[in-house]
């Protein structure tokens, strides 16, 4: 596997692969219409403009995914995915490591994941993230904002 910078020519496998992976995201808030599911194609090519997109590539095939800005002295990192067929196989820890070292100078990173999401949640309190804040955004969904400072 390799993990290398995805280019705006990979938005249409990488968009297909956030929604395989976001599914299961849906079915545990029973809710359908979370962003990932929702992005367009132009949504995904406009990211490239704004954002480092780094992409796992196994055999040819895209397998995972994250992307990343700097804002001030903060990166923001979001849409860490990885297709069902290859999860709990430290892809997604090497995406995270890649995405904060390509992030050098900054102060801290933050992201955030739904408050049922308990496999990411592990994930990103392994890798040094802590919970700062929680965000209600409808009666099943709270947003679980975490912090690492490295």
């Amino acid at each position: 596997m390799l993990i290398t910078l995805a280019s705006v020519d990979d938005s249409a496998a990488i968009l297909d692969l956030q929604r395989l992976a976001y599914q299961s995201e849906a079915t545990i808030y029973d809710d359908f219409s979370l962003p990932p599911l929702t992005e367009t194609i132009e949504d995904w090519r406009s990211q490239f403009s704004s954002r480092v997109v780094l992409k796992a590539v196994d055999q040819g095939r895209i397998i995972g995914s994250v992307r990343a800005y700097q804002e001030g002295k903060t990166c923001h990192i979001g849409r860490l995915v990885v297709h069902p067929d290859n999860q709990h196989r430290g892809i997604g820890t090497q995406l995270m490591n890649q995405i904060e070292a390509s992030f050098g100078a900054v102060e801290r990173f933050e992201l955030f994941t739904g408050h049922r999401s308990a496999i990411a949640l592990r994930l990103y309190e392994r890798l040094g993230y802590r919970v700062f804040k929680q965000e209600p955004v409808h009666d099943r969904l709270t947003l679980v904002f975490l912090e690492k400072r490295p």
